[in-house]
């Protein structure tokens, strides 16, 4: 199967992209190509597409996030991203296109099956995606779901239960079944 090519033309069409994060210095001395209704700037090379904005996630019909670089220093709201044009890939609402990952930092996000680090985990359509994420965050940050739980290691728990919804198409209430008194 050969995979779409994106370009200035059509990056902007049902696609899923993460930017990363770059410093100001980037586009000194550029002209926007294009200037969105939004407020966001798009400054194209040959290479990929710079865009300052301060609004990512859910952009009109895409689903871009901006990866941060804790080495630039940019506003809290507004961000300069890159991104090339193999970095966009297709998004639709129908098709099991995303899988979730858990960072180092508790951090919970997720990333397209055509991104080189896909490697056979369990893939869920964008409402799935979105709705699994949100309830690993409440795992993460409240503990009210603890309450009658047989293992006294509460983080342990948080750990496994976490791996088992990301890894399984199983739910919440049938994995922590498993760990009620």
């Amino acid at each position: 199967m050969t995979s779409k090519i994106y370009t200035k033309t059509n990056f902007h069409k049902h696609t899923f992209c993460i930017f990363q994060e770059v410093s100001r210095d980037s586009i000194k001395g550029l002209l926007p190509n294009f200037n969105s209704k939004s407020g966001s700037s798009y400054y194209f090379t040959d290479n990929g597409v710079y865009r300052f904005s301060n609004h990512w996630s859910r952009v009109a019909n895409c689903r871009w996030r901006i990866e941060k670089n804790l080495e630039v220093i940019n506003s809290k709201k507004e961000k300069l991203g890159f991104a090339e044009w193999s970095d966009f890939y297709p998004d639709n609402d129908f098709e099991k296109l995303y899988f979730i990952k858990l960072n180092q930092n508790n951090e919970v996000n997720y990333f397209h099956k055509n991104n080189v680090n896909y490697s056979n985990q369990v893939l869920r359509t964008s409402a799935e995606t979105t709705k699994l994420i949100q309830q690993i965050r409440v795992l993460l940050n409240e503990s009210a779901w603890t309450k009658h739980l047989k293992n006294e290691n509460i983080e342990l728990v948080r750990t496994e239960i976490i791996e088992k919804l990301i890894t399984s198409n199983k739910t919440f209430q049938e994995i922590r079944r498993y760990y009620l008194l």
